[in-house]
């Protein structure tokens, strides 16, 4: 597992807000105001990606306000990405209060003052949300474009928008899984996805490196497997008409990621990945393994068997039974037939 994580359990209670206003202030300089800091909750995963930092935090309702002096004072020259995952915050910046819910995106400049707060500080209610802090040299667009998205509700919902939402969520559903290792590759694709959405926000794709542009193609290109991996008439010309560009040059980008896989590779290791788990869900002991087949993609159940064994070794069946049997004191499960 990579980052650092914070249950205000794990702390005496009186110590539990301070402890928690100084891992966050590791990458946001803010004064933090909480009506509730001598009874205070919150808990704290923070993930350091190279460059990137990303954090998910979960709290009573706590205030982030950054002042002029401040800035004089400490500036670590940043962008600050917020995801909400709920609503109960808003922004008070140049006289306008901007108020955020589920899936809004803002953007805040650590140069510049801003105020952060609970919609409702007394409410005991508690705030969720996805922090990404990058620094602002490694964003390939010019500082005053990207003026123009400050302090406003972004959408999170769509296009890039979307892509970049869920991969934050899933950084953070994957954390426990990911090594040190993984760190510098994970924190480049977060630069790329954000940098290409804010791009696209601005209508200034062209202004981006091709590698940026490229990175961001590729991810776009993942998640829309991803989401079809159960129709089994996904082939490489399917996804490069869906992307506007030829089937050799989605070739091109697959080889030259770090796996190296073929389209169709990846495409299968997927498949099989999902029918794999299926397989070990106890909720889904009875459905017949052709059935799991063709829910993702193999709607021959020789063909199936024939790469379920090829990549785990063992047929779906053998597979199946050892699985459950483990999960499961009762002993032995019968599954369908192969």
């Amino acid at each position: 597992m990579i980052g650092t994580v914070f249950h205000s359990e794990d702390v005496p209670a009186e110590d539990r807000f301070d402890y928690w206003r100084e891992l966050i202030a590791r990458t946001r300089s803010n004064e933090f105001i909480s009506t509730h800091a001598a009874r205070f909750w919150g808990e704290l995963r923070l993930l350091e990606l190279g460059p990137a930092t990303v954090m998910r935090a979960s709290f009573l309702p706590t205030r982030f306000h950054r002042s002029t002096r401040m800035v004089r004072q400490d500036d670590q020259e940043l962008y600050h990405l917020t995801l909400m995952l709920d609503d109960g915050m808003a922004l008070d910046h140049a006289g306008r209060n901007t108020a955020f819910g589920p899936h809004d995106l803002h953007l805040v400049d650590s140069s510049r003052p801003y105020d952060f707060r609970p919609a409702d500080d007394h409410e005991r209610r508690v705030v969720t949300g996805i922090g990404l802090d990058i620094p602002k040299a490694l964003i390939p667009l010019p500082p005053h474009r990207v003026r123009e998205l400050l302090n406003r509700r972004l959408p999170g919902h769509e296009g890039i928008g979307a892509l970049l939402t869920d991969h934050l969520t899933g950084l953070n559903r994957q954390a426990h899984t990911l090594r040190p290792a993984d760190a510098p590759r994970l924190g480049r694709v977060v630069v790329d996805l954000l940098t290409a959405w804010l791009a696209s926000l601005l209508d200034a794709e062209t202004a981006l490196p091709p590698e940026t542009r490229q990175q961001a193609l590729t991810e776009r290109i993942r998640a829309f497997v991803q989401q079809n991996l159960h129709d089994p008439e996904l082939t490489p010309p399917v996804i490069a008409a869906a992307h506007n560009i030829s089937v050799s040059y989605l070739h091109r980008v697959f080889q030259q990621q770090p796996q190296g896989e073929t389209v169709a590779a990846w495409i299968r290791s997927q498949r099989l990945e999902g029918a794999r788990r299926d397989l070990s869900t106890p909720t889904l002991r009875t459905t017949p393994i052709h059935t799991i087949a063709a829910h993702w993609g193999f709607p021959r159940a020789a063909d199936f068997t024939r790469a379920f064994r090829t990549a785990y070794g063992v047929s779906p069946r053998e597979y199946r039974q050892t699985a459950l049997s483990v999960q499961s004191p009762a002993g032995p499960v019968t599954s369908g037939p192969a």
